[in-house]
């Protein structure tokens, strides 16, 4: 047999590459160097990840040519609307809405002339006889509503009053200080009943009510009057004031 032949039936160049990888692997171990990760798994990921890349910007090219395409045509129907309605005069293109609104500015129009027709037929210079007539009228309606208004009760405003009247000290004579008291005298003025009330060591006051007419008394006034009598009265007070 010859060198050829034998050398044919060796695989050993055929494998070369397995050689070299463990040769490779023998010095790294000898020189400490961590073998490395082997690469055909990781190429052939990658591979596959690049592969699935590229089939997804394929789809993403197509859908952007389809949008493309629809905006195309979408901006051609637009031009072609525009060059439409430049050649359309003003009045045609003009909306329902539109024309709705310049139908009632003519109806309007017309109703007013019709208006105007109608007054043209009013005698501004009416008889002296149709004046006296409605003043008759007006001067009769005038004198009813003012006897309905004098048949009406007038509401006079009222209120009722409490007033604490004080002393000076508990040898004050009450009495007295009462009748000075109800010697205030006033148009709309009405007095009432009246108590004493103890207040401490031995003191009284005089408790006593009264009913007003708000437009003509009022408690200023009933308190102003009352402390004129300075000999009996130290205070006065509104203990309680009601609307009648």
């Amino acid at each position: 047999m010859s060198g050829f032949q034998c050398l044919a039936q060796e695989n050993i160049w055929f494998d070369k590459f397995k050689y070299d990888e463990a040769e490779r692997h023998y010095h790294e171990a000898v020189n400490g160097i961590p073998n490395a990760p082997k690469t055909s798994c990781s190429s052939s990921g990658d591979q596959s990840e690049l592969v699935s890349r590229i089939k997804t910007l394929e789809v993403d090219n197509q859908n952007l040519h389809k949008v493309v395409a629809d905006l195309r045509s979408m901006l051609s129907k637009l031009e072609t609307r525009m060059s439409v309605l430049e050649k359309t005069p003003a009045a045609a293109r003009a909306t329902p809405a539109a024309k709705n609104i310049v139908v009632q500015q003519k109806k309007v129009e017309v109703k007013v002339e019709t208006e105007d027709d109608d007054d043209d037929d009013i005698d501004l210079f009416g008889s002296d006889e149709e004046d006296e007539e409605a003043e008759r009228i007006k001067a009769e309606r005038v004198k009813e509503y003012s006897e309905r208004k004098a048949k009406k009760p007038i509401l006079i405003a009222k209120s009722s009053i409490l007033l604490d009247v004080k002393p000076w000290d508990d040898e004050t004579d009450m009495v007295k200080l009462e009748e000075c008291v109800r010697s205030v005298q006033a148009d709309g003025l009405l007095w009432g009943a009246s108590k004493l009330v103890p207040v401490g060591y031995g003191i009284k006051k005089l408790q006593i009510s009264c009913v007003v007419e708000d437009d003509k008394v009022g408690t200023d006034m009933l308190e102003e009057e009352i402390t004129k009598f300075e000999d009996y009265v130290q205070s006065v007070d509104v203990a309680a004031f009601n609307k009648i």
